[in-house]
């Protein structure tokens, strides 16, 4: 017998009928693994801290993590763009530190009845104002009605006129929340009552970033394609970066997990390119926003890790760019970086957003990384879809091998064993690689199929008998990313000589 059976011994002697299955030849599946945010929840919340949590909805995060927690905004963002991906989350327990304040100090008796729009990231909480009310009066319908709500950042209260914001959570996470009054202006029917003036200010710094080792262990090795996090200081984005090395993390040869990192960071053109300079990682992308965004920026990391979510499953060499961040707010006309600071925050490793038409949308989704082990400028992984491309070309050639020749023998080529028998070659590997490569460019994943087979080298170890080893050049396809012309215009073309 040269049939290879799996099961069915082949000393049968009971008659008649045997049949197994094998379904090595019909796996077409291909893997896409889930979403990942970290971040927050309030305390005395249910949900337990350093655990993997699956999380359905966004009315289940605020139920299990609190509302205006860090989580349950960030899950409510996150579910605006992706209402159907699953989504995992891990609840973070709070530093050692203090939570970041805000104070808005109210002046002036109103002359006229009226509405305080107050944006808190781009949350609008509105309080009511009466003709004749003082101070005390406006600064505790502001608090009342940021209590009411209760699905912001903030606790508040007020006293002698003046109402103080306090962080949910302790970190410097808070020490940016955007808080302003009346984002649309008078257009948009937004004024403050006439006689009334509140100004804002920041009041004490939030201090305190988490210690994310427990959060890092309770992953194991569970797959998550897209990792969103606010939490942009050095100690945390370089504890997150360690578990995703190409050594020993998630990229590593052993591993084989795969998965990309997202976070946002608000700050000054100049603080930005200091951010980006000081990391030189494949496997994150930092978002820079402008100062005067009107979002927070753990909404804006949920809101990011959710659009390349639902874009790079449907195709992962195709770019982000364009995608709208949504529902959030974008810094005022006038107050958004320009293309030469874009520019030089994708020079420096900082991804980017733009403002058409009211809506914040993706730019670029480059990574940190800038630089090769030797200090030379290196664009190999400058745009993580090439980082999303490589993961699904590896998951697509794991699953061709593991489930067709899982449980195969190895030969020489040349070697004359007889039809059936689960036998497998180099020349048989190479032939099922290039196949595979043949659909996927088919499918818009790769191209240049003859140079690729040209270069593709399939063999058996020389030491190791039981080992194949193969060299795997692919060329990827690339993303259209500048349309450059020359518009050589004439005022009159010359009439063609005879």
């Amino acid at each position: 017998m040269t049939v290879s059976m799996n099961t069915i011994p082949s000393d049968l002697r009971v008659p008649l009928f045997y049949a197994e299955m094998d379904n090595s030849a019909a796996n077409t599946a291909q893997t896409s693994a889930p979403s990942l945010l970290i971040g927050h929840a309030n305390t005395g919340a249910s949900i337990a801290t350093n655990q993997l949590v699956f999380m359905p909805t966004a009315d289940y995060a605020i139920r299990v993590a609190g509302a205006g927690s860090q989580l349950a905004r960030m899950v409510e963002v996150y579910r605006k763009t992706d209402p159907f991906g699953e989504l995992w989350v891990v609840a973070v327990p709070e530093p050692t530190g203090t939570s970041a304040t805000f104070t808005l100090t109210v002046t002036g008796s109103a002359l006229a009845a009226g509405m305080v729009s107050l944006y808190i990231g781009n949350r609008r909480i509105q309080a009511a104002v009466s003709a004749s009310d003082a101070v005390a009066a406006i600064a505790t319908s502001i608090a009342s009605a940021v209590t009411a709500d209760g699905r912001t950042p903030f606790t508040a209260a007020a006293a002698a006129g003046v109402v103080t914001l306090t962080a949910r959570h302790k970190g410097t996470w808070a020490n940016d929340i955007p808080v302003t009054l009346n984002y649309y202006g008078f257009g948009g029917g937004e004024t403050l009552p006439s006689g009334v003036n509140i100004a804002i200010a920041s009041g004490v710094s939030g201090t305190g970033s988490p210690v994310l080792t427990g959060t890092i262990s309770a992953l194991g090795d569970e797959a998550f394609d897209y990792i969103g996090h606010p939490f942009n200081d050095t100690a945390s984005i370089n504890t997150i970066s360690l578990e995703m090395n190409d050594t020993s993390g998630r990229w590593s040869w052993l591993r084989q997990i795969y998965g990309h990192v997202y976070t946002a960071k608000i700050a000054l053109v100049s603080d930005l390119i200091t951010v980006g300079d000081m990391f030189n990682d494949p496997h994150l992308t930092i978002a820079g926003y402008e100062k005067t965004v009107q979002s927070c920026a753990d909404e804006l990391a949920a809101s990011r890790t959710a659009r390349a979510a639902v874009f790079l499953r449907i195709d992962p060499a195709r770019p982000t760019q364009t995608g709208e961040l949504v529902g959030m707010l974008p810094p005022p006309n006038g107050k958004r970086f320009i293309k030469t600071e874009q520019q030089s925050l994708l020079t420096h490793g900082i991804a980017t957003a733009y403002t058409e038409g009211g809506v914040l949308r993706i730019q670029r989704d480059i990574t940190t990384y800038k630089k090769n082990a030797y200090g030379v400028a290196d664009n190999s992984y400058l745009d993580s879809e090439t980082l999303h491309t490589s993961a699904y070309v590896l998951r697509r050639l794991k699953t061709v091998i593991t489930s067709k020749y899982g449980r195969h023998k190895l030969a020489n080529d040349g070697t004359r064993f007889g039809p059936g028998q689960a036998i497998v070659t180099p020349a048989v590997i190479k032939g099922e690689l290039l196949s595979t490569y043949r659909q996927m460019e088919r499918e818009g994943i790769v191209e240049n199929y003859d140079l690729f087979k040209a270069h593709l080298i399939v063999e058996r170890d020389a030491n190791e008998p039981s080992r194949i080893n193969v060299l795997y050049p692919p060329d990827y396809v690339n993303q259209l990313r500048v349309f450059a012309l020359l518009n050589q215009f004439r005022l009159q073309y010359a009439e063609e000589s005879a």
